[in-house]
């Protein structure tokens, strides 16, 4: 991955490929889950799953809450999209079509340079998925997720649906009734992960959606680092995203999921993350949100164990036409439990950028402690910035803070950076950076790189 931001093609994301398809099913019915299911071989269980998903997502009603979601008619939105090839395990095998897109996104550039394991997804398949000799022989397991259904059922069966149920809201048990491909990771107990695996979905297809299963279990004492990118071409057409990860720290085991998400303005970003954290286990999010028409991401954490904790680190960048609606759920319950929230979003051109928190402290999880910081940062007058909290506190012996702050940027600034003889997009670009720096700090160097020059682009309005 380029390391100087001026180096990086800022046209790469809008990188298009025509001739890469070869089925293609638009809407939802009982009868194309039906086919997507015998497509992919899967057995009767799995297909047990997507229908009484289905039944769900046909009975429950959008959230009363957040952005507008009634222009989506998934009546027109490809829901599966097949790629001309299968999982591989090489790049050569990889059709030039779709190799040539992701070769200049730098996968698997980054497996050479940086990465234990990469998987790399085009529309509704996993084409790409390979991981370090090494790491399988201490027992890692890093596969295509529908391949695990076949190869790994057991594992698939215990934890599959348990952290995220088909229920949990309409766009959760859409994405049960039509999930493909994602990732399932497998750490074994004490291993340390020292190098990060990543997965890279990119959606290809106008007016398609996206419903790949990311599930990580990172076993007893182990450890792991795991990156998650998305991107997609800009068209006229919406386009949709409902992934969902489901992932499980056991007793003194740490996972990082670092995200950056660069989805295009034509999307519609209805992702879900949940993680459940056992006795001394930690999971720190770190996430990135640019692109999109409109986002709703809560990444949740249930501290379930003694001395677990979450950190949350995370950015979003609202331009014009754009709704991104993040934040953070987190259950304290147990004692000692521990969670830090540092999160920042930018607006500029009418953007809106909202955090929602929802903490609930049990009765039981007496002695923890929640700090949690919000800051906002408009870029003109017209854009809009909001912080939600909701907090549930059942016990007093707990320590609990919760700040947040909006403002502009300082003309006075401006003026002393314009006088130095930076042009006044110069200076500010130079303030929103490192308004963002606390946070771009905490990806691996690569992926901070690969932050700022997004950054870049949102200033120039060149996304989307």
């Amino acid at each position: 991955m380029k390391t100087i931001v001026e180096d990086i093609d800022t046209n790469i994301y809008e990188l298009k490929s025509t001739n890469t398809t070869i089925k293609k099913e638009i809407g939802l019915t009982e009868d194309i889950i039906r086919s997507i299911s015998k497509e992919k071989g899967e057995p009767s269980w799995i297909l047990d799953i997507r229908l009484k998903a289905l039944d769900f997502y046909n009975k429950l009603s959008n959230p009363s809450w957040g952005p507008d979601l009634s222009e989506l008619d998934l009546t027109r939105i490809a829901t599966y999209v097949k790629p001309k090839v299968n999982n591989k395990r090489t790049w050569e095998e990889v059709p030039d079509e779709i190799k040539n897109i992701f070769d200049k996104l730098g996968i698997p550039e980054d497996e050479k340079k940086s990465l234990a394991g990469v998987g790399a997804q085009f529309d509704s398949e996993v084409v790409y998925h390979n991981i370090q000799e090494d790491l399988t022989k201490q027992g890692v397991i890093y596969v295509n997720f529908d391949i695990a259904i076949k190869e790994y059922p057991e594992l698939i069966k215990e934890y599959f649906t348990k952290a995220v149920p088909l229920n949990d809201h309409k766009y959760i048990a859409l994405h049960y009734a039509l999930f493909s491909g994602g990732s399932f990771v497998y750490i074994p107990k004490c291993v340390h992960v020292d190098i990060p695996l990543q997965s890279y979905f990119r959606l290809n297809e106008k007016g398609a959606g996206q419903f790949e299963h990311t599930l990580i279990v990172v076993d007893e004492g182990a450890s792991l680092q795991f990156i998650e990118g998305c991107s997609a071409p800009g068209y006229n057409e919406l386009n949709l995203h409902a992934g969902c990860v489901e992932l499980f720290v056991k007793k003194n085991a740490k996972l990082c999921f670092n995200t950056i998400e660069n989805w295009s303005r034509n999307m519609l970003n209805l992702n879900t993350k949940k993680c459940i954290v056992e006795e001394n286990g930690t999971i720190e999010w770190i996430m990135g949100s640019f692109g999109s028409k409109i986002s709703m991401l809560y990444p949740m954490a249930l501290l379930q164990g003694a001395n677990s904790s979450c950190i949350f680190t995370g950015i979003s960048f609202a331009g014009k036409g754009q709704n991104l609606d993040t934040g953070l759920k987190v259950i304290h319950n147990n004692i000692n439990t521990k969670t830090v929230v540092n999160s920042k979003s930018i607006s500029k051109d009418g953007g809106i950028c909202t955090f929602r928190s929802n903490v609930y402290v049990s009765k039981r999880a007496k002695k923890s402690k929640l700090a949690l910081s919000c800051e906002s940062l408009m870029l003109d007058s017209i854009s809009k910035s909001d912080t939600i909290p909701v907090n549930t506190i059942e016990t007093d012996d707990v320590e609990f803070s919760h700040e947040a702050s909006v403002g502009k940027i300082s003309d006075k600034v401006i003026f002393y950076l314009m006088s130095r003889g930076f042009t006044e997009e110069e200076a500010k670009g130079l303030i929103v950076r490192g308004f963002a720096e606390p946070i771009a700090k905490n990806f691996p160097v690569e992926y901070a790189v690969e932050m700022n020059r997004l950054i870049n682009m949102e200033l120039e309005g060149t996304i989307g």
